[in-house]
């Protein structure tokens, strides 16, 4: 496969990746499908975070369109000025990948934190705090204690569900990016051609 092929790959996938982080991000901010929480400031500080809207969704737009661009379906070109311009364009898409390590991380980092602190939620004393912040994620392995969680309801699962989901893309997003790091050396460095045959034939048509 050419390192654009594999590229372009890379870029669909981190496109959706993208959409998904979007909208795991937005129902963040609606817990049991109600408005009110949002609206009164009653939601996890991590979720003001923006992972999924800046770090997983927004931000990796960029390497995932510049990584589409590359889908030239030309591998050789004339074997002269073009191949040079298609190699460096394979190396600027490293710099596009960087910047997507950046976002998916982003999003990693905060999609951890946020699920090891838990929900801002009621509890049974009546009080709006950080209920499980001091269990340092084991409330995550014994859910009896979700339900220490009167309100907003199903919190703790939104949350944890979310969160973890977004944990689980930026990982991806990340593992994409940092191939397409390896691909875009590959293919600046050793040129577009897919195999020697196609090079011998871009000489004799020189």
């Amino acid at each position: 496969m050419c390192p654009r092929r594999c590229a372009r790959c890379a870029g669909h996938s981190l496109l959706w990746l993208a959409v998904l982080c979007l909208v795991a991000n937005v129902l963040l901010y609606f817990p049991n499908g109600e408005t009110r929480y949002a609206a009164e400031g009653r939601l996890s500080r991590f979720v003001w975070f923006f992972s999924g809207l800046a770090g997983g969704g927004a931000l990796m737009f960029l390497p995932a369109f510049v990584f589409i661009g590359l889908e030239e379906d030309d591998c050789c070109g004339c074997c002269g000025h073009e191949n040079c311009g298609k190699r460096c364009a394979m190396l600027s898409s490293v710099l596009a990948a960087l910047i997507g390590i950046a976002g998916s991380g982003y999003c990693i980092i905060v999609a951890a934190l946020g699920l090891a602190e838990g929900p801002l939620c009621l509890n049974s004393l009546g009080q709006w705090n950080y209920t499980f912040a001091n269990t340092d994620g084991q409330y995550l392995l014994d859910t009896s204690t979700w339900s220490q969680c009167v309100e907003p309801k199903h919190v703790v699962e939104w949350n944890v569900s979310l969160f973890s989901i977004l944990l689980a893309l930026g990982g991806i997003e990340f593992i994409l990016c940092l191939i397409q790091i390896i691909n875009g050396m590959i293919g600046g460095i050793c040129g577009y051609c897919c195999s020697r045959r196609q090079v011998r034939t871009c000489v004799k048509m020189s």
